[in-house]
């Protein structure tokens, strides 16, 4: 058996995913001899500089932090270089490794990936799989090559996607399962026990990188396809629509049936007098449980149609 304490790990990540990742390492004493991070971003409305989870973790832990812009830059080699390290482990970084690092470790480059690859490689394969309604989801360690999350899989985890499943809920149950698969695969990884089966070519899907458009409502969609996509874009960039001019958020919502609903798509509806309102949608009406202004506070429908009572029987665009 190989000792844990005579592997050199490089840790690359940004995200939230990757934080118990890091973490389980530390635990199995794993020496982390260097995070590579993207650095801080600007964020929120002060548009206050913000260190990534990943670099903050890291910095509370103590850990030495690089944060290069570019990977491909032969300076970012070099520094990555220097930490001499036997295996790179990766979750949730944000960039394609260039072969120049890919080829630096002797032990190979691993990637957390949040989902059962082939399916879902990519930017946001957590959204992808709640906006397709698949039933199942998962965990995927796998060795990394130079595409993208196309590179043979050493073990899967998988877990079911319930209907109350959304983005930030899904991610801490596979983040957390992530961290778990990592470390119990590892001394079978290092030890040649584990043997990497290539992905098969033909069932392989695509998450694309999501934008803030994607969530503005086309009401001319199902029920069900906005409900999942208001799961899907929680917390970003949520789902909304326009009512009078202004934004109005969907913060929760449910598909319901159409029995007697006869109303062009966007049309807002009562589902129970006085308390309860519906969309109309392209197929089924999506009742409206949590919704927001822009700039105010979320509330029930109930509560909100007190103070808006012309919602109902008005258009959403």
């Amino acid at each position: 058996m190989v000792s844990p304490r005579s592997i050199r790990i490089v840790f690359m990540g940004t995200a939230a995913f990757a934080v118990p990742s890091l973490e389980a390492l530390l635990r199995e004493g794993y020496p982390v001899v260097g995070v590579v991070s993207q650095p801080p971003r600007y964020a929120g409305r002060s548009r206050r500089l913000t260190p990534p989870p990943v670099m903050d973790a890291a910095t509370g832990l103590g850990l030495p932090v690089l944060t290069p812009e570019r990977l491909r830059a032969s300076e970012s080699v070099a520094s990555l270089a220097d930490l001499r390290p036997e295996l790179i482990v990766v979750a949730a970084y944000g960039q394609i490794l260039p072969q120049s690092l890919l080829s630096l470790p002797p032990r190979g480059c691993l990637n957390v990936h949040g989902s059962l690859l082939p399916r879902w490689r990519g930017a946001s394969p957590i959204q992808a799989a709640i906006l397709a309604g698949d039933d199942v989801t998962g965990v995927t360690i796998m060795q990394m090559d130079a595409g993208m999350d196309t590179g043979p899989v050493l073990v899967r985890r998988s877990t079911p996607i319930t209907d109350e499943d959304s983005a930030p809920e899904l991610e801490k149950r596979l983040s957390t399962m992530g961290a778990k698969l990592l470390v119990d695969a590892l001394p079978s990884y290092l030890d040649g026990l584990l043997a990497p089966v290539p992905q098969d070519e033909s069932l392989a899907t695509y998450a694309p990188i999501i934008k803030k458009s994607d969530g503005l409502i086309d009401w001319s969609r199902s029920a069900v396809e906005i409900w999942r996509a208001s799961r899907a874009y929680k917390p970003w960039p949520g789902s909304y629509s326009y009512w009078n001019g202004r934004l109005v958020k969907i913060i929760s919502c449910w598909p319901a049936g159409t029995a007697g609903v006869i109303a062009s798509p966007g049309t807002v509806v009562a589902v129970a007098p006085g308390r309860e309102a519906g969309v109309v949608t392209g197929a089924g009406v999506l009742r409206l449980l949590e919704v927001a202004m822009e700039g105010g506070r979320p509330m029930s429908i109930g509560d909100f149609l007190v103070g808006h009572r012309d919602f109902i029987g008005s258009r959403l665009s």
